[in-house]
């Protein structure tokens, strides 16, 4: 299965591709949806059970039926909208793939998956009959960095990949070695950590056998696990590298687009807004250098309003500011890691 990552607007799917049919000749199309919001400072996506795995989850979505939707986008926000009762406004067109459905031979149903990245805000994340929210760190938990280098990198995944990558010839070619793609994808031996190569790690970790491939098809051989399944809660089966690709896309348009905004409410403090950004991006920011940066910037304008809390001072609360859209090319909270 080859994904492709991109950004449009669009949208996303839930129970796995097998269980899509189609006529012999024809394409059936899966949608499906990584929802994402961050509440209680905690970045979390919305998921369900998947159908005939009980430990396992998936995505919320279905199938696009021409005569009842009259566009992609339409039929997912329909699909989503009967599994969770979330009514999802923007959505990005973020991957698809293709894949045999049932039948065998050249003559068996093609499966065509698109997926969509969803942003909602806090007050949308309520329980509702079997819809979850789960911490997307505990997919991923070395993408994790609001305290730091995460532990789990130094203690087990460093070391791995390290012997991964001598078991393999040093490189004669132009093509970059097992060493050196560890290196520029985790941040180790002096290179710097980019918080956007969520993909790339993760399919770097799928290759060494650290995580199970979540590509490979019933029956097919599959990479070792070696110790860090019991650091992920459940297993979210093919849509693993959705969710990396949809957390990598949130990571770079949060730099370049005020989408943050789309997971605040309408009014909060700097100090919400800032974890919000952190819980996002991984590490911790700051606070003087990020109130400048999105103050100076003209991302937000204050209220009249302040927000009470017992023993502290009463903290100002702020709203986007819409004319910045209008005054900056790519208003976004320009940070790159360590810099704020």
């Amino acid at each position: 299965m080859t994904w492709s990552l991109r950004q449009s607007e669009s949208a996303f799917r839930p129970t796995s591709y097998a269980g899509v049919t189609a006529d012999i000749g024809a394409i059936a199309v899966a949608l499906s949806a990584v929802v994402l919001a961050v509440n209680d400072d905690e970045p979390v996506v919305a998921v369900l059970p998947a159908d005939g795995a009980p430990a396992g989850l998936t995505l919320p979505g279905g199938r696009f039926c021409a005569g009842e939707h009259d566009s992609l986008d339409v039929g997912l926000r329909v699909a989503v909208e009967r599994q969770t009762g979330l009514n999802l406004h923007q959505t990005r067109q973020i991957a698809a793939t293709t894949m045999r459905g049932n039948g065998a031979g050249p003559d068996a149903a093609v499966v065509l998956g698109i997926s969509y990245l969803a942003l909602v805000a806090p007050g949308q994340v309520n329980q509702r009959g079997s819809l979850n929210w789960l911490s997307w760190y505990q997919f991923f938990p070395w993408e994790d960095w609001r305290h730091g280098r995460p532990a789990i990198l130094k203690q087990d995944i460093e070391p791995s990949l390290r012997a991964w990558a001598a078991a393999e010839p040093a490189c004669q070619n132009d093509r970059l070695d097992r060493g050196q793609r560890v290196r520029l994808c985790f941040g180790c031996d002096g290179a710097a950590w980019d918080e956007e190569k969520v993909v790339e790690r993760y399919q770097l970790m799928c290759e060494a056998g650290l995580v199970r491939d979540r590509d490979a098809e019933p029956g097919e051989a599959r990479a070792p696990v070696r110790g860090l399944s019991p650091y992920g809660r459940a297993d979210l089966g093919q849509y693993g590298p959705v969710l990396a690709g949809a957390i990598a896309e949130l990571r770079r348009l949060i730099k370049y687009r005020p989408v943050v905004f789309e997971l605040m409410d309408e009014v909060f403090t700097l100090f919400e807004l800032q974890k919000t950004v952190e819980a996002i991006l991984g590490p911790h920011l700051h606070k003087q250098n990020f109130r400048r940066l999105v103050e100076g910037g003209g991302l937000v304008e204050p209220t009249d309003q302040y927000r009470f809390r017992t023993g502290g001072r009463p903290a100002r609360l702020y709203r986007f500011r819409p004319d910045v859209l209008l005054e900056r090319l790519a208003p976004g909270v320009r940070i790159k890691h360590g810099r704020v």
